[in-house]
């Protein structure tokens, strides 16, 4: 990377900025108009469970926001010796779902409902029933639904309702409106019309309760468009909301705000029909980019969309890393209790390292990592467990394995229903997260859990908000008419270099066998978990 041109572009305003609201951590990623990364911030961040629900506080989104953007900037100073001014584009995205109801006069009118509720499930039955279509309860549709149903006071008061990444785009640029991969996890959208359907707009509207209403779905839904375009500027105001010291300049060309899983397709160049991508975090979920749609509505699969609007099938999983993530901090807790201090990436090595020991079935561990409720297998609240018997092998390595095990497996169980049932096939699946900072470990356990190949690609690591960076910079600079799938292989992704593990049948077989046991233990796992919370 010249350092001269970079701070020439950083200067003229040749840069695209990511912002990505994760569930843990809120991040700014800065880079030119050709794809070389400039400067980064974060704010590390927890949703809460106030009330019976998942929720993280706005105010504290905005902090986070304004903190990792004032640490890029300061960054950018450091490095370049440039106060930051211009920004050509940039995006937003953030969690996908939930749901942020507002009234006529812009005020929020319950706490923000986080994807991770598992408090709608009234109301995604009837309207997978009602529109032949799967609606999961992190739906923002199955949100407001089961307000309706609940007979809330709020409901009739709603003017407009919204994603968390659509929420912070409309107070940078005052614009209305998602991107299509988000949007497509409000409601259902049409494929050929890049919009809402338009049937099921009115199956809803028609709906007993729903016709009550004084108003109509789509009166209070965000616009749709599609990654390419422009979906506003920014605003003093919204200047202002990014960057309280007043150095920013508004006007930045705004992409269309996505959702995490838009991200994570750009950011392992998997938007094309045939490819597929797994994102592992505090939860997980696969995307395969459809050839042609699925024979049967399935409860475990999700229909989703590119960002430019390619029909997804995705297998969404509310746990995947949590349990892991608190017992790490158990073990590190201990070491410094012996007084050794250990770096977080440096315990998680060691930690993950310990699986290459481990007999293939975990010595017959079971663990459930389920820190909230889990829709694949009918789980209502989360109750982490983690069983074995008197003959189980106890030790690090099978205990390390069992983690990981149990991160994938409830991913591999609506897996299992889109290759066996749909015979859906990707010629290429490729993973991102932190599980994989580890080199081999977390990427063959995933592969043989999964029984497919498992690539990762040495960007992978870079994340949603570089994903959301790379679609601001096709919003802001792309001027040549690429689809967008040509532009990531030809403008992003040529010559990248990427690593394939294969399923190993020793692997596969002792992953079958953890599968089993996980499987025959859900209907003890649940009924342990209520009895704990019956016991208060």
């Amino acid at each position: 990377m010249d350092l001269e041109k970079v701070k020439a572009k950083i200067q003229s305003g040749q840069t695209a900025l990511g912002i990505e609201l994760g569930s843990t951590r809120i991040k700014a990623v800065l880079m030119t108009d050709t794809i070389e990364t400039v400067a980064t911030g974060s704010f590390n961040w927890e949703n809460r469970l106030e009330n019976g629900v998942w929720t993280y506080d706005l105010a504290e989104a905005w902090q986070g926001i304004q903190s990792c953007y004032g640490a890029m900037a300061a960054s950018v100073q450091e490095k370049y010796g440039i106060r930051l001014e211009k920004i050509g584009a940039m995006g937003v995205s953030a969690m996908m779902h939930g749901y942020l109801p507002f009234n006529a006069k812009d005020e929020l009118l319950v706490p923000f409902r986080t994807w991770r509720n598992n408090i709608t499930g009234q109301a995604a039955d009837e309207l997978t029933e009602a529109l032949g279509f799967n609606i999961p309860q992190r739906w923002s549709i199955a949100h407001l639904y089961q307000a309706v149903l609940n007979k809330e006071p709020h409901v009739p008061e709603i003017s407009f309702f919204t994603t968390l990444a659509g929420y912070i785009h409309w107070q940078l640029c005052g614009e209305k409106v998602l991107g299509i991969g988000d949007a497509s996890g409000m409601f259902p959208v049409d494929e050929a019309a890049g919009s809402y359907d338009a049937g099921m707009l009115a199956k809803f509207d028609s709906l007993e309760k729903v016709e009550k209403q004084p108003w109509k779905l789509a009166d209070i839904l965000p616009g749709v468009l599609p990654a390419g375009r422009s979906a506003g500027r920014l605003t003093e105001k919204g200047a202002r909301l990014l960057d309280p010291a007043g150095n920013l300049q508004p006007g930045t060309l705004l992409a269309p705000p996505e959702g995490d899983a838009g991200t994570g397709m750009v950011g392992t160049n998997s938007v094309r029909k045939r490819t597929g991508n797994i994102s592992v975090g505090t939860s997980a979920f696969s995307m395969n980019v459809l050839e042609k749609p699925l024979k049967a509505v399935h409860r475990d699969i999700d229909i989703v969309t590119t960002p430019d609007g390619a029909p997804v099938a995705m297998v969404h999983v509310n746990n995947c890393s949590s349990d892991i993530n608190a017992w790490a901090g158990l073990f590190g807790e201990f070491a410094a209790a012996l007084g050794v201090e250990t770096a977080p990436d440096k315990l998680y090595s060691v930690l993950f390292n310990q699986v290459r020991q481990a007999e293939p079935d975990a010595g017959g561990l079971t663990n459930y990592s389920f820190l909230s409720g889990e829709n694949i297998t009918a789980t209502q609240e989360g109750r982490p467990l983690f069983v074995r018997t008197p003959h189980s092998r106890m030790n690090l390595p099978n205990f390390m394995l069992a983690q990981l095990y149990s991160a994938f497996a409830a991913l591999k169980i609506g897996m299992d229903v889109l290759i066996n049932e749909e015979n859906v096939r990707t010629d290429v699946m490729l993973a991102q997260g932190g599980l994989f900072k580890t080199p081999v470990i977390g990427q063959q356990v995933l592969a043989n859990a999964l029984e497919i190949p498992i690539t990762i690609m040495d960007s992978a690591g870079e994340g949603g908000p570089w994903g959301m960076a790379v679609l601001a910079v096709y919003a802001g600079f792309h001027k040549d008419g690429m689809d967008l799938a040509d532009f990531l292989d030809e403008k992003v992704f040529k010559g990248a270099s990427a690593t394939t593990l294969q399923p190993q049948p020793e692997g596969v077989a002792g992953c079958r066998r953890f599968i089993q046991r996980f499987r025959s233990g859900i209907a003890v796992e649940n009924a342990a978990g209520q009895a704990i919370a019956d016991e208060g």
